[in-house]
């Protein structure tokens, strides 16, 4: 049966999300539509990286894909999706990036636990959530995202940098707290569910035991006033209304897949990323590795 498609949060939905850190699952996609944006990343996998560009395919789907693929661009500004962030944020919605993660079949791809605003630049701000899309069946056996509930409600806590070779974020950076793991909650999602979660909820996601590829597009979204306190300007994509405060730097979806001007702006924009996500590093700034 066709799962129906959901609009803006309800007042109870909004009131679990900022009690709880967390919303899901919520219907975006149809089951045919999931596939259909699967089988386009998948075909951007295949067929792309035999082209000359300054990085591998891999890093642009990972990191700020929204600026050098349409289909990308397209999922984050889905007016389902932007319809529960705006519950949330408000009538303007600013694409801060968006990313898929993606863990092979039976591999051993982690994600930490950690609250996602350590390294961002934003501070402790509530004027930011991040979306997440199951493109693939999102299990416990495939290693689905864990929250500990209620956990966004801590100030920004004490982070080490792993830097390991099977840790999908950008340093490695893992929350220096013990989590139980009967504190964690699993946000299961079916293909064309979303799942919200607050910057400063703890979470992580183990291993993909299973026979299929987890898919997952994680959206950060942000709204005007999250540019507020800044120590430098940072660049978003509008999704919805305006840049009241006129905070960000305002960068256009790409006109194809990976148009020339689009690569040569995502350039500027990963150098003004990477200098934000290595700040306190110490020793040599490998990010993503």
């Amino acid at each position: 049966m066709a799962q129906q498609q959901i609009g803006s949060l309800s007042q109870a939905q909004c009131q679990s999300y900022w009690d709880d850190g967390y919303l899901f699952p919520l219907p975006v996609l149809s089951e045919q539509s999931a596939r259909h944006y699967r089988a386009q990343l998948e075909l951007i996998e295949a067929t792309n990286d035999a082209q000359e560009k300054p990085r591998s395919v891999k890093e642009y789907l990972r990191t700020h894909s929204e600026m050098v693929v349409p289909m990308a661009a397209e999922l984050a500004t889905n007016a389902s999706v932007v319809d529960c962030v705006e519950s949330i944020l408000g009538e303007n919605v600013l694409v801060w990036s968006a990313e898929f993660f993606i863990k092979e079949p039976c591999s051993e791809q982690i994600v930490t636990m950690h609250q996602d605003l350590t390294y961002w630049g934003f501070g402790e701000t509530s004027n930011q959530v991040t979306a997440w899309i199951a493109l693939s069946e999102s299990s416990i056996e495939s290693g689905c995202m864990a929250l500990v509930k209620g956990s966004h409600k801590n100030p920004i806590l004490p982070h080490d940098d792993t830097h390991a070779t099977n840790n999908m974020l950008s340093r490695g950076q893992e929350v220096q707290v013990d989590v139980a793991e009967e504190d964690k909650v699993h946000l299961q999602l079916q293909p064309g569910e979303m799942s919200l979660h607050h910057g400063l909820a703890i979470h992580g996601s183990a291993a993909n035991r299973s026979i299929d590829r987890r898919i997952g597009f994680a959206i950060r979204y942000v709204n005007p006033e999250a540019g507020r306190h800044l120590s430098k300007k940072h660049y978003a994509m509008l999704a919805r209304g305006e840049d009241s405060n006129g905070l960000f730097n305002l960068y256009q979806p790409p006109a194809s897949l990976f148009d020339a001007d689009a690569l040569t702006t995502y350039e500027t924009v990963r150098e003004h990323l990477d200098s934000i996500l290595s700040a306190g590093m110490e020793g040599e700034k490998v990010l993503f590795s």
